[in-house]
């Protein structure tokens, strides 16, 4: 079991308080980790990603992708089966689920697709203009000093 106690940071830094709980939330459920459904992430590009969740059993319509409060939340509720049926062996898990995965500054979901029994969806970082690095040219003296001449 992993203990991890991150009261030095919050002591020492300020403005990091969103870091720090997401830290905590990550660390408490790392011991009671979820393995249903399974999922993979994967990096499509520089700044791109794509999540991919294995939801055999489910339809279009029973499933959910829904941003909010930075983070993506795929959630999936199977309708009610109507057919009385009788199971020898049940091995196909379709209940509901809901997976939440916490989405860094700037990253936005640009699209989900379901095909063969995988939901898949893409993400992809979008750096606001005012946020990218800029060139700033230098001015030489003799340029201002032409400028003062000028005025």
């Amino acid at each position: 079991m992993r203990n991890f106690d991150l009261s030095p940071l919050y002591r020492a830094t300020v403005g990091f308080d969103q870091l720090a709980e997401m830290m905590d939330r990550v660390l408490e459920k790392d011991v009671n980790r979820e393995t249903y459904p399974p999922y993979n992430i994967e990096k499509t590009g520089e700044d791109a990603w794509r999540i991919t969740i294995a939801v055999a059993g489910f339809t279009d319509a029973e499933l959910g992708v829904e941003v909010k409060e930075n983070s993506v939340v795929i959630s999936a509720r199977k309708a009610a089966d109507e057919t009385d049926r009788k199971y020898l062996h049940r091995g196909i898990a379709t209940r509901a689920f809901e997976r939440r995965f916490q989405l860094a500054e700037h990253v936005k979901v640009t699209g989900a697709s379901h095909e063969t029994g995988l939901l898949h969806v893409d993400l992809v970082r979008e750096v606001p203009e005012a946020l990218k690095p800029r060139r700033i040219e230098i001015a030489s003296s003799k340029d201002i000093e032409a400028k003062v001449i000028e005025a």
